[in-house]
């Protein structure tokens, strides 16, 4: 990648990524293509620049009067990136805030990148698949608990999941939009195959045992854990 860009318009000034970004991704939107064209170059975009922006501009034309844009290609994009071996904060970090924290879009979103596809990945175990499945379920926590029990059901059935299933159930705790469900949960818990002395186990069993769904509906709920704990 290269570090810069520059306009026609001032070839001396070089434009950052996110520039970039906040300039053309909508304009891709415009362009003389089909729908499914469009948001492949989109896609194209977000792995030139790796910005987050990309991932907005898709949002918004997915929403926009020529919405929705193709499921199909646009599960499949988001799942290609997820399990690519190279940096995905930015898809993450979209699925996490648009996707996943939105009901109106939450359980679709997570079917697509994970919840209708975790047989396989639990059957064929592909370092590909993990790869996806362990940042989708980090990043899970404001899903609803009846669509992703399923999920996690699924994925307690293979180790090499157990890290990133235990941290989405801590963000599940954590984040504002996060659910638990506090008789259910401490079953997975049980069943995870954790180093001893897991970072924040402990207080998780804990607010979960006094019946605590998530942070902010609890306050002073984690403080209390953690000095219990320590």
């Amino acid at each position: 990648m290269c570090d810069g860009w520059v306009s026609d318009e001032a070839p001396d000034v070089l434009l950052t990524a996110d520039q970039v970004a906040h300039s053309w991704a909508g304009d891709v939107f415009a362009e003389d293509l089909d729908a499914a064209d469009r948001l492949r170059l989109a896609f194209g975009l977000l792995d030139l620049l790796d910005e987050y922006w990309v991932t907005c501009e898709i949002r918004f034309a997915n929403e926009g009067a020529e919405g929705p844009l193709p499921a199909d290609v646009l599960g499949d994009g988001y799942r290609r990136r997820l399990e690519a071996d190279r940096h995905a904060e930015a898809v993450t970090y979209s699925l996490w805030v648009d996707w996943f924290e939105d009901p109106a879009t939450s359980a679709t979103a997570f079917a697509e990148v994970l919840g209708d596809d975790v047989d396989r990945v639990v059957t064929e175990a592909s370092e590909a698949l993990l790869r996806g499945a362990r940042r989708v379920l980090e990043c899970s926590g404001p899903v609803r608990w009846t669509v992703k029990e399923p999920t996690y059901r699924a994925a307690v059935r293979l180790p090499a999941l157990h890290p990133a299933l235990f941290r989405g159930l801590l963000a599940g705790f954590h984040d504002v939009h996060g659910d638990l469900e506090p008789a259910a949960a401490p079953a997975l818990l049980d069943r995870l195959a954790l180093p001893a002395g897991t970072w924040h186990l402990a207080e998780l069993r804990h607010v979960l045992a006094a019946g605590h769904r998530n942070h902010y509906r609890s306050p002073g709920a984690w403080d209390d854990a953690v000095r219990s704990c320590s």
